[in-house]
């Protein structure tokens, strides 16, 4: 029998930000990939959310493999407590392998480095690089204003209107892990080489 588990990506703050709520949601996040049996890639750090959803996917039950660069292991940021570090020797190398480990995307809340790594894959769908949806959990409407952007965007000629699915939203971890999963199968973001761009 074919297991239904799936690596789930989660692109988040290395901060935990200045609201409880947001390290509620990652925690919340982090039960409801291992309640579904799912296993947890992200950016490998023990700081910010994601040392938050990193932990509560392992007290689940479930597995958790981080993706970091060299420079960030000597910085001692790595999570030490984690199923899997897979170490990478560039910015570009780590967020195209965690893209070939991943069957879905989830982005909470977070900065600059965050919003890098879920506009590459949001490229990457409009490109036919890749094909599934990048889900934003939209905690406290914190991406409210991002997607008004987008909507601009379209609104105004920059992006096709059928590419404004490539960026959904929720409230609800539960909902934000099916729909990241919810796609047809095999037209997930694929670990061949052939289409996730390599360095």
């Amino acid at each position: 029998m074919q297991s239904t588990a799936k690596n789930i990506c989660v692109f988040c703050g290395s901060s935990t930000g200045n609201d409880p709520s947001y390290l509620r949601a990652a925690a919340a996040l982090g039960e409801a990939i291992a309640q579904c049996g799912h296993r947890l890639i992200f950016g490998g750090g023990h700081v910010g959310l994601m040392g938050v959803v990193a932990d509560a996917v392992m007290r689940g039950g479930s597995e958790a493999i981080g993706v970091m660069t060299e420079q960030l292991v000597e910085r001692e940021v790595a999570h030490q407590g984690l199923t899997e570090l897979d170490v990478q020797p560039t910015m570009h190398r780590r967020k195209a392998r965690m893209a070939e480990l991943a069957d879905g995307v989830v982005v909470l809340p977070g900065g600059f480095g965050t919003l890098d790594e879920a506009f590459e894959l949001l490229t990457w769908n409009q490109l036919g690089l890749v094909s599934a949806p990048v889900v934003f959990l939209d905690v406290n409407e914190f991406f409210r204003p991002l997607f008004e952007f987008i909507a601009h965007s379209a609104a105004t000629g920059f992006v096709k209107a059928h590419q404004e699915a490539f960026a959904q939203r929720t409230n609800n971890p539960e909902t934000a892990v099916r729909l990241a999963t919810g796609h047809a199968p095999g037209q997930h973001l694929q670990a061949d080489g052939n289409r996730v761009p390599q360095s």
